[in-house]
């Protein structure tokens, strides 16, 4: 017996994408740095929480491109000036991505505490029932 594929099982139609989708989130995975959380607030919202301590609202970039949640993070360099006798806090950049589903949006972010909080919220569609006319395969005069 073969393996099937999540994206070709014959009741998930239309579906085929989702495979890859699945492999390209799991290659966009930049390690730990920064380290976050994901909690739901309520049925239809989420809330991402990056820790970007060091990191000033100018530095941090929020995109969503191609379904993705993109957060960047680019510190500017150090003053040369500076004599660090140990240099423990790496000024470091960063990008993490999050897939979104269809109909979820970003609904706002704010830096607050070294904390960077992006709200997501979660459209609920309609139920739509539609019924479909069977027709009887004849044509008309024959």
């Amino acid at each position: 017996m073969s393996k099937m594929a999540l994206g070709s099982h014959p009741f998930l139609l239309g579906f085929e994408q989702l495979e890859r989708l699945v492999e390209r989130t799991a290659k966009s995975d930049p390690g730990g740095y920064p380290p976050y959380n994901i909690e739901q607030t309520s049925d239809t919202a989420y809330r991402i929480t990056l820790a970007v301590a060091g990191f000033a609202e100018d530095d941090l970039s929020i995109t969503v491109e191609d379904r993705q949640l993109v957060v960047r993070g680019r510190q500017a360099e150090p003053d040369e000036s500076r004599n660090f006798l140990h240099r423990g806090i790496a000024a470091r950049q960063f990008q993490r991505t999050f897939v979104l589903a269809d109909g979820v949006e970003v609904a706002g972010a704010r830096l607050e505490n070294g904390l960077l909080h992006v709200d997501l919220h979660r459209s609920v569609p309609d139920t739509v029932v539609r019924t479909i006319q069977i027709s009887s395969g004849k044509t008309e005069g024959n």
